[in-house]
């Protein structure tokens, strides 16, 4: 119950937000994840460490709340609160439907983040509604809210390449290049925080899935010479990560 299923859902949400996506602020920002330090570094928990930094952006302090099922801050100035479930990922919508029931706030106020399979580490994608991915927090939450209708965030972590390694590959610490990629997508995201906050998540989510440029491919290198030596660069090159 701690991740995802291995099923992968054609919906990979790079639709624009669906027209139908109302332009009001959120009111509640969730932030998925597992409790506990042997998962805080692990990429299942993007959504945590996007709402620690939403937190310290904004200048609250998150408090376990047993009511809540988890650990919540209340930025009153911003007229957001933010929750991390403490319930485990598959057992998310617990605290969120919790939550979003004391405080009257409708599913279209919520904003869920999450790590993302199909999307590469250092992209992002924000969108109402739509599949779950397979996403066992994601599963949980509408579950608990009775409809697929809120805003998600989704903090791409990338894909094994495997489905059957999918459950290990989000339960494990992401590789530096790709934790430094997430890392900046994160701080992408707080930028433009403000047009969220104006309620305009459309115009947010057109700047936030603007894929960033692809690299042109390296030119071919020269045939050696027939004499020549092997090339010993060629023989030490890395070999390629499978992409995912």
């Amino acid at each position: 119950g701690l991740s995802h299923f291995p099923a992968r859902n054609p919906d990979t949400g790079d639709r624009p937000p669906m027209s139908n996506a109302p332009a009001r602020p959120p009111r509640l920002i969730v932030g998925l994840g597992n409790p506990g330090a042997e998962y805080s570094e692990t990429r299942h928990n993007a959504g945590f460490w996007f709402c620690e930094r939403l937190a310290d952006t904004l200048g609250v302090r998150f408090s376990h709340e047993s009511r809540f099922h988890g650990l919540v801050a209340n930025a009153r100035e911003a007229g957001m609160w933010l929750l991390m479930p403490q319930t485990f990922m598959n057992r998310s919508g617990q605290a969120i439907g919790a939550l979003a029931r004391f405080s009257r706030i409708e599913p279209a106020e919520i904003l869920v983040v999450h790590d993302e399979l199909d999307i590469p580490p250092g992209q992002l994608r924000l969108k109402f509604g739509g599949g779950l991915g397979g996403h066992n927090g994601l599963k949980d939450t509408s579950a608990h809210l009775g409809t697929n209708d809120y805003w998600r965030l989704r903090i791409g972590i990338g894909h094994p390449g495997d489905r059957n390694e999918v459950v290990n590959f989000v339960l494990k610490p992401a590789r530096r290049e790709e934790q430094q990629a997430i890392d900046e997508a994160i701080d992408k995201a707080l930028a433009i925080w403000p047009q969220l906050v104006r309620g305009d998540p459309n115009a947010a989510a057109t700047r936030l899935n603007a894929r960033p440029p692809q690299p042109k491919p390296p030119k071919p290198p020269k045939a050696p010479a027939p004499a020549a030596t092997p090339d010993a660069a060629a023989i030490e090159a890395p070999k390629e990560e499978p992409q995912p």
